[in-house]
Order: structure tokens, then sequence, then C-alpha cells
């Protein structure tokens, strides 16, 4: 374990962004969709699907290699002194390699301003299918498989606490690294049921223990409203019980849109969205009994994903409703809502998670675009205060 002192979240609230790792060449995207792929190319193609659709989303930065160090340290001077203390990393390892991550291995652990920020991993553990782009009523192409086995686990948890935990930067909570599971049912899946996906729980925080730490801060995303938000994911029918016997000490959430149904196609309001979200807040937490980390979307429209070609009508994803209104002001009531809301909290760390830093081709993203600058960042740092 590294001997330096660790970076613990803040003593009031953290604020912490998810990160998408899509716009960079990874060799595994290039074999799967073509040489030099990444999803800058959807997010340049987007078209207006109906009037009044603001498409497409310019970022006001450029379309920038994510895996460079110069481009990561712009990223975290932006966040940092905007009152983000922490990315969470969209971290993908399948069964037989790990994916996308060189945003994190290469750019931000190399960018020169490290220290600026704390870092964990949500590790996506989702089925990775083809919808780059997708085509209405099409199934979407399986190409890895989310779950993975028993041996896969304990390799990639090794260098978990090797490669990441050890890292002065790391996001620890208590002492213990922050690590989030975003899919429970494909985690289950891949030891082939709860007794066998408990033990190897276990091992990982005894490993945690044995490298130096108190043990591990588990989290996984719970699912609000029963529904699945991306092409393949399962509904997990006894989340309390999984949550329970796995010993997980924390829940939040991905991001706000499984609250939308078919009467909110083609576009939605993005005041009611965050809503919706809202009322369920108090709800997890008497439910679970254990600290709920309240999300803030910034917006929503995966429609990039879609076929451009295609009529854009409501089926499943990305034919999906689309937000509208989700203007800096309207965003930042979103965020002093859930300020609000986890500072009533009896529980000691107090986290809000974004949605997201970088989702540019699912329209949730914190980077600077070229209708509102560095408005919605402006809006974390007057909420949150700048650093």
């Amino acid at each position: 374990m590294n001997s330096s002192v660790s970076i613990e979240a803040s003593p009031l609230v953290t604020v912490a962004a998810y990160y998408f790792p899509g716009f960079h060449v990874d060799p595994r995207n290039e074999r799967d969709m073509g040489e030099g792929f990444t999803e800058w190319k959807l997010v340049k193609e987007a078209r207006p699907r109906f009037e009044g659709h603001r498409q497409p989303k310019v970022p006001l930065w450029g379309y920038r290699d994510e895996a460079e160090p110069a481009v990561m340290e712009q990223n975290i001077e932006a966040a940092s002194s905007h009152g983000i203390d922490c990315f969470l990393f969209d971290w993908y390892w399948y069964e037989d390699a790990p994916f996308l991550q060189r945003p994190l291995d290469e750019g931000f652990l190399g960018a020169s301003n490290l220290d600026r920020m704390t870092f964990a991993l949500m590790w996506a553990n989702h089925d990775w299918t083809n919808i780059f782009p997708l085509g209405l009523r099409e199934g979407s192409p399986l190409l890895h498989p989310g779950a993975v086995s028993e041996p896969v686990f304990a390799h990639l948890a090794e260098h978990i606490l090797e490669r990441y935990f050890s890292r002065p930067n790391y996001l620890k909570i208590d002492g213990k690294p922050y690590f989030s599971i975003f899919q429970l049912q494909k985690f289950l899946d891949g030891f082939g049921g709860l007794n066998a996906a408990r033990e190897a729980v276990e091992e990982f925080r005894i490993r945690a223990v044995n490298a130096g730490f108190p043990g591990v801060h588990l989290n996984t995303m719970v699912n609000l409203w029963g529904a699945p938000l991306l092409p393949g994911d399962p509904v997990v029918q006894n989340q309390q019980e999984i949550i329970h016997a796995l010993g997980f000490d924390s829940l939040t959430s991905y991001v706000w849109p499984n609250t939308l149904g078919p009467e909110d196609f083609p576009r939605t309001d993005y005041r009611r969205v965050g809503e919706r979200a809202r009322r369920k807040w108090d709800e997890i937490a008497a439910a679970y009994g254990i600290p709920y980390y309240p999300n803030v979307t910034t917006g929503w429209d995966c429609s990039p994903r879609a076929r451009q070609k295609d009529p854009f009508v409501r089926w499943d994803y990305p034919f999906v409703p689309v937000c509208k209104d989700n203007n800096p002001e309207a965003y930042r009531e979103a965020l002093e809502s859930a300020r609000e809301w986890i500072l009533r909290q009896p529980h000691g760390q107090k986290i809000v998670t974004l949605n997201a830093w970088n989702e540019w081709t699912e329209g949730s993203y914190l980077e600077p675009d070229a209708e509102f600058g560095m408005s919605r960042l402006e809006a974390v740092a007057a909420v949150f205060g700048k650093r």
C-alpha cells in the first residue's frame, strides 16, 4: 500500500461526476466498429429529429482525445475549480479483457495536476451491445457479455487493489476505497448465484485488509423504477435481499431517465423528470437502511445513438424521450435540491453524484458546449462552492 497520506472525501459534501470513456480510440472498439472509431462520430452525425430538437451538440473545446494527459489536465482544472471533487470513472472489464481504460490509465493518471482531484471506479458490468448506432426496431447485437466468472473477478480485484486503491488520491470513505458496481444481476450471473457472489465479495474485502486498508466501501446502483435503461439490462426482482446479503455500504443511481414512460415521448420537461427522481430519495433511504447518494442528471438525449435515417418514433433505447429545457438555471435548482437533501441525512459521508462529465451521446454532460458554454459548471460552483 502507498505510504502517502490518502486524500479523503470532503467533510461536507463530496461532488462526484461520472466519467464515460467513449471518446478515444480503443483496440476493441476498432475491431467491433471499424478503424479509428470513437463516439465523437455519433455526436457529429446527430441531427434534429423533431421540431425544436437541439442537435447536434457541439463541444466548446472540440473533439478531443481523452486519452491524452493534456486533455485530462484541462478536465481536471475545469472540474476542480468549479466544485467537483471526484471523477467516478465508468470502468469496463469483461471476461476476456479490460476495455476503455486508456482515459484513466494514460490520461488521468498521467496528468500533471492529478493531485487536484480524487477518483474512483464504477464497474460498468452491463452487457456491451452494438448501439453505435442502432436501427429502429432492431435488436441490439451483443458484443461482450457483462457477467464475469469468479477467476476473472479475482484477477480484476487484485488489479484494482494494486493499480488504483493504493493511490493517494483514490476516493476513500472512512479509509475504505470506494468501489461501485453497476449491474447487480449481471454480477450474480457471473458467479452462478448469491452464495458464490457473497464469497467473492468477502475475499475482495480480505484482500483489501491484507493490503493495509480497513476494507472496501462497496456501492451499487439501485434501480428506482424497476425498468431497464440499456438494452440487455435485467431487472433485479429482489434488490434489497441481494444488497443486504452482499453487505453493500451505500447506494446511488446513475441517471434520472428511467423515470420516463411512453407518455413523455418525444420530449418532456427536465424539471418534471427531476422531481420524479427526487420523490424516490426518501423512499430508498428508508427502505434500505444504508446511505443513499442522490444523483443529479444534466439532461437526457440519446438520439445520437439512434440511426439517423430512421424515423424517430417511440421504441426502446435509444428511441426514447428527450429532456427539454435542461438549461443551466433548471440544473442549478436540481443541484440545490440534492444538496439540501443530502445535508439532512444522518450518515457521516455525504456524496452527490452527477451524470455526467461527458455523456455526449446521451445528452448528459458538464463539459462546455457551444450553446451554454461553462454555465453548467458555474451552476455546480455556485451551489457547492469553488475549491
